[in-house]
């Protein structure tokens, strides 16, 4: 299967957001990956519900969203409702990591957790099976623009192993980072979605950017 291609929505021009909305539908990216941030769990707070239902009444494409906030439970239902298709939440924020996996099924969407660079893949054992994603962070979250950490693509691999030991179906997304020089090797690695931001929206021509990202 190709690997997919989730722009960042947090990278994007938020004075133009449906113009960089409608660019994305229009280029070869297969997801839009929403980063919701509240100040608590990372060091810096991004958008909430409004932003989100702006995103979903342009877009012509499933919307990635991406929980780093505390307590996530609380909102499942709210993030359904404001567009969300995959929701994500960071194993480090969930005491009770299957009944939040159950509680995102239960509503319909795709399911994903989310882990830190310091998280050890082992500690997905036991929920591997129940999900449809993994998010592998690739810099510390909380602001983009950050540099890849290498060891990443050892993590991809056992990661990789994992998901075939446990027959799971989960795709593994990396998430910071992501640019024309790395990509390849992600995918190589192990990687099925790529989420890219600055590189992305930074770049003199984003659609061409994602079609590179994608080859």
């Amino acid at each position: 299967m190709p690997h997919l291609v989730a722009p960042s929505v947090l990278s994007a021009d938020f004075a133009n957001l449906q113009r960089d909305v409608e660019m994305i539908n229009r280029s070869e990216a297969d997801w839009f990956h929403v980063d919701v941030m509240d100040g608590v769990f990372v060091p810096n707070i991004s958008f909430g519900f409004p932003v989100i239902k702006a995103v979903k009444k342009y877009a012509a494409k499933p919307l990635d969203v991406h929980l780093m906030i505390v307590d996530p439970d609380r909102y499942t239902q709210a993030f359904k409702e404001a567009g969300a298709d995959i929701l994500t939440v960071h194993l480090e924020a969930c005491t009770h990591l299957h009944r939040s996996i159950q509680n995102i099924k239960s509503h319909g969407m795709k399911a994903g957790v989310a882990i830190n660079p310091h998280t050890s893949i082992h500690l997905l054992q036991d929920i591997i099976a129940d999900i449809d994603l993994v998010c592998m962070m690739s810099v510390n979250p909380g602001f983009g623009g950050q540099k890849f950490i290498e060891n990443t693509y050892t993590k991809v691999k056992d990661l990789r192993q994992l998901i075939g030991d446990k027959k799971s179906q989960a795709l593994i997304e990396i998430d910071g980072g992501v640019d024309l020089n790395n990509h390849k090797k992600l995918v190589e690695c192990g990687a099925g979605v790529l989420v890219a931001g600055n590189t992305v929206f930074s770049s003199a021509n984003p659609t061409e950017t994602i079609s590179l990202l994608k080859k």
